[in-house]
């Protein structure tokens, strides 16, 4: 069953970029999986909001918990660097992996159906406390719990393939063999201090080493979505997660193995 889903998940999305009309490119998606009783949820209660959701308040018999993390092409990334708003394509490639995480979500619910299970799905965005601008069910916190990353100093889930792409997640009663949580940092600032390069990018002064504007950072977000609601309500930015070292690599586990390559 884990196996099948991965594979699910990487045809789909090859498929889905070669027979749609998309800008957005797509490298290869990661995949990783939790039990649905794992402690880590009801401690997103604290970590997140009291109204974070749990596994069971979706699907009363979820066994298992999937999150997959589809990374942007280096293209992609490249096109927001110069402006102090978003790039159009940037813009795009957000609404463009929303259609595809709520594609590939009904794709999995119907291959975990036929297979005599149930699936809940969840939006790819918007399923939060608009006021408090705090999820009832963060992908990227979920993420965490499955183990495919660990956060950074810009509040991005930093996974093998970086930060620049999308999350998704779902719950199915499918008993799934879950995956390890790494303990290593991936964000150079937690793990030596020698980084603090998303600090620097953010336009609208949201990000510091030891606090986070959430509002400021939406403004900025609202102002991207005004110019560019010809492609749909885009509010996003992206600066603090492009042209970084770890926009679409792990940068503490490539100094490690840098440093290895090194001493051997």
């Amino acid at each position: 069953m884990k196996s099948r889903t991965i594979l699910e998940i990487e045809s789909f999305v090859e498929q889905y970029q070669k027979n749609r009309r998309v800008s957005t490119g797509w490298g290869v998606p990661l995949v990783r999986f939790a039990e649905a009783v794992d402690p880590l949820f009801n401690q997103l209660k604290t970590a997140v909001s009291p109204t974070h959701a749990v596994p069971h308040d979706l699907l009363a018999n979820g066994r298992s918990v999937v999150s997959f993390f589809l990374p942007f092409a280096k293209s992609v990334t490249s096109s927001n660097i110069k402006e102090r708003l978003s790039s159009p394509r940037w813009a795009a490639s957000y609404i463009e992996t929303n259609e595809l995480i709520r594609q590939l979500s009904l794709h999995l619910a119907k291959v975990f159906g036929d297979g005599g299970e149930e699936v809940a799905t969840i939006p790819a965005t918007h399923n939060w406390i608009k006021e408090k601008l705090i999820s009832n069910w963060s992908h990227r916190h979920v993420a965490f719990v499955t183990g495919l990353g660990r956060f950074g100093l810009n509040n991005m889930l930093i996974t093998d393939s970086g930060c620049c792409g999308r999350l998704g997640s779902l719950i199915t009663s499918a008993v799934i063999e879950p995956d390890v949580r790494p303990e290593q940092e991936s964000c150079l600032y937690r793990y030596d201090g020698s980084c603090k390069k998303c600090v620097d990018k953010c336009v609208n002064k949201a990000l510091f080493p030891d606090s986070f504007d959430r509002f400021r950072c939406y403004d900025q977000c609202l102002e991207n979505a005004e110019k560019h609601k010809s492609v749909g309500y885009a509010d996003v930015c992206g600066k603090c997660l492009t042209v970084v070292p770890c926009s679409h690599i792990n940068p503490v586990k490539a100094k490690l193995n840098a440093r290895d390559v090194a001493i051997g």
